[in-house]
């Protein structure tokens, strides 16, 4: 082979390494604007879902005469006579207190019913099994709304309209087969061995339930409590039908009252709907972890 030869096979060789320098070079560009792309189309739309909360806090900050103008105002000096507005309405504590006792109770008894009906589904076999998960899958997708008039019927022929207990036990009742889907789940996440451990041990069922697996729920009771404190927080349509006394209705009706002769006054409005929010928004912003991983664990198996 002559020199001219040597030196023909030996180019694409040494210009080999170059081309996967180029070809690399290439990809992490192309990550990168992809990356970016992303970044920013996550970008716009964190703004325009967060855009509606921003007004809303900030309407509730100015005076009237900057609410109801044709050219928005985005920078002023903030007030806060809206929120003595809200606050001044009568009963505005009985509705406070009748929302948390009502919501703090629901809560409470769709995590102590789920928890049972959750094991059961996930952890052992019985007859009818797959019918009850059927039940629950139907139940937490249909509309409570379309139950209205049933419920407002059966609570009158029982005398029991403009009770709290009613309400907590209607609230219980819609938030329990999200809280037992999403529990069973999540404990079938959890290893069986450890269980079977405890059981060799000499631990009861309900032993190692208590010591080995309930510990091991709290992301996934976080989550369904949260879920379940949100919905029963904003119900609006079962209070509205069903206690139309005022000692008795809760934070949704108190929302509605802010009405004058000349119209609705949106700054009370929105100072209310901000007060409404908060508690809710303080609580998930401690807690998104947990419930992240709670939803995301009780999602890998079934």
């Amino acid at each position: 082979m002559t020199a001219t030869d040597q030196a023909v096979a030996q180019a694409p060789a040494a210009g080999r390494p170059a081309e996967r320098a180029n070809a690399s070079a290439r990809a992490r560009r192309a990550k990168r604007l992809s990356r970016a792309g992303l970044n920013a189309v996550a970008l716009m739309l964190t703004v325009v879902f967060l855009f509606p909360v921003y007004w809303m806090f900030s309407t509730s900050f100015k005076s009237n005469s900057q609410v109801l103008v044709k050219d928005p105002v985005f920078f002023f000096t903030p007030t806060f006579e809206h929120y003595t507005t809200a606050t001044g309405v009568d009963l505005f504590w009985t509705y406070v207190r009748n929302s948390l006792v009502v919501t703090l109770a629901a809560v409470f008894l769709a995590l102590l019913v789920a928890l049972a009906a959750s094991y059961a589904i996930a952890r052992l076999n019985f007859r009818g099994r797959r019918g009850m998960v059927l039940v629950v899958m139907m139940a937490q997708m249909a509309p409570w709304e379309i139950l209205i008039i049933v419920m407002y019927l059966n609570a009158r022929d029982a005398q029991a309209l403009n009770s709290l207990v009613t309400l907590t036990v209607i609230y219980f009742v819609m938030a329990l087969p999200f809280t037992i889907w999403t529990l069973r789940g999540f404990i079938a996440a959890v290893p069986k061995e450890l269980e079977e451990a405890a059981l060799i041990d000499g631990c009861s069922r309900t032993q190692a339930f208590l010591r080995i697996i309930f510990p091991l729920l709290a992301p996934g009771l976080m989550a369904t409590s949260l879920f379940g404190f949100i919905m029963a927080w904003n119900e609006y349509a079962m209070v509205l039908v069903l206690n139309k006394a005022p000692d008795m209705a809760t934070l949704p009706l108190w929302l509605t009252q802010f009405q004058t002769n000349f119209g609705n006054d949106w700054g009370a409005t929105m100072a209310a709907s901000s007060l409404f929010t908060v508690p809710v928004l303080i609580v998930f912003v401690i807690l998104q972890r947990r419930v992240t991983g709670g939803l995301s664990a009780g999602a890998v198996k079934g």
